[in-house]
């Protein structure tokens, strides 16, 4: 008998670009069991304990004072490594989004310190960029190039 293959496609955002010393404010992430959305999903805005900054404020718009009343990233981390156990998470440009996962799980001394241990991880866009070589393979692009409707999209 078939073995459903579950696949999480996952993206975070964070108050800044570096993982040791910025934190996540939001995750969302969305199961496929063959490729097919299950239509469970993982999403949650955190409260950093520090200020967002401009840069990555102009990118995703979440503020601080939206993200005051949120829940911390230890309030969340159960109910998140329980969605994302034993899937294939499909990330794109997956170092950034899984080091901050990591870094998250190590301030908080989390008995799983690489969440490489609990799933296996797909990078979009180092697939993208084989696919195709030299082209712009950014989400707003690949979905240009696949006629995606992101039209929704806020930013």
């Amino acid at each position: 008998m078939k073995q459903n293959v579950r696949q999480v496609v996952l993206d975070t955002e964070t108050t800044g670009r570096s993982a040791e010393t910025n934190r996540i404010i939001e995750i969302g992430a969305l199961e496929l069991i063959d490729r097919v959305p299950s239509g469970k999903t993982y999403h949650v805005y955190i409260n950093p304990e520090q200020a967002v900054e401009e840069g990555a404020l102009r990118v995703h718009g979440l503020s601080n004072a939206f993200l005051a009343d949120k829940p911390l990233f230890s309030e969340v981390v159960e109910p998140f490594m329980a969605f994302i156990q034993g899937a294939e998470l499909i990330i794109h440009n997956a170092p950034f989004d899984v080091g901050f996962i990591d870094a998250e799980l190590k301030r908080l001394v989390h008995p799983v310190t690489e969440i490489k241990t609990v799933c296996s991880i797909l990078d979009s866009l180092v697939l993208a960029r084989s696919k195709h070589p030299g082209q712009r393979n950014s989400l707003d692009a690949l979905c240009k190039r696949y006629e995606v409707d992101n039209s929704k999209r806020a930013f």
